[in-house]
């Protein structure tokens, strides 16, 4: 019986959406869990550069967010060479606490941090925090107790978010290190943020302005070239 060639059509191209699709297991990381400074349990979500020890950052939300929101981005840290460890904050996604405990979201990070470095296919020597709006606050504020932290990155950072003070005082006591900052131009709060921020160091800091109108991981999955700027970025300060 002599197939339609239309059938043969079809197959191949279910053969082709087949080979296009990546496997779960290999696309989204895999779950870790482990305690805040004050014993909280935070769930984690760990993507793990093929080449180790590698370099590696941690990556935190917004609020009202969770870790799901850098899957993409994650996964391509770790394509790139840098393994990254995306959190879920007190009271967010998997983890315990209370959502409204801002200031206690600090040690979150910090524990975070701790827990990235330990690993022994991480190199303790270069890591990094990355965090949006709220997280953008938090990775910094938690960078300046966390000596260990070569780069900060902060998309739509706030200068108090909510009391949570990351101003000029804050750049100041993070001294040379390297941070990148980043928002729209369409963000007024986060703009002038940005500009303050810069400004007033007296140490030269990388900024990226997007035409995008949009917020934190928002901004970063509605504009690739402000993400790629961002992955590049980390490359080049932490494989250097």
């Amino acid at each position: 019986m002599r197939a339609r060639p239309g059938r043969y059509r079809r197959l191949w191209a279910l053969a082709l959406l087949t080979l296009a699709i990546p496997w779960a297991s290999d696309a989204a990381g895999r779950p870790v869990t482990l305690a805040s400074l004050d014993g909280t349990s935070l769930a984690g979500q760990l993507y793990e550069a093929a080449s180790r020890p590698a370099p590696a950052v941690v990556l935190v939300h917004m609020l009202s967010r969770s870790k799901a929101d850098w899957d993409s981005l994650a996964q391509e840290l770790e394509r790139r060479g840098i393994t990254a460890l995306a959190i879920d904050l007190r009271g967010h996604g998997a983890s315990g606490g209370s959502a409204g405990a801002l200031g206690e979201m600090v040690q979150d990070v910090r524990a975070a941090v701790q827990w990235l470095a330990a690993r022994p296919g991480v190199r303790p020597d270069a890591v990094g925090l990355v965090g949006a709006s709220l997280g953008a606050s938090l990775a910094l504020l938690a960078a300046v107790e966390q000596p260990l932290v070569r780069v900060a990155a902060a998309v739509s950072p706030s200068l108090d978010y909510r009391g949570l003070r990351a101003g000029t005082d804050v750049m100041r006591k993070l001294g040379d290190r390297g941070i990148w900052l980043a928002c729209s131009t369409e963000d007024p709060y986060a703009l002038r943020t940005l500009k303050e921020l810069t400004e007033s160091s007296t140490v030269p800091r990388d900024q990226q302005l997007s035409t995008v109108p949009a917020h934190g991981t928002q901004l970063l999955a509605a504009d690739p070239v402000l993400a790629r700027a961002l992955v590049d970025w980390l490359h080049q300060r932490l494989l250097s």
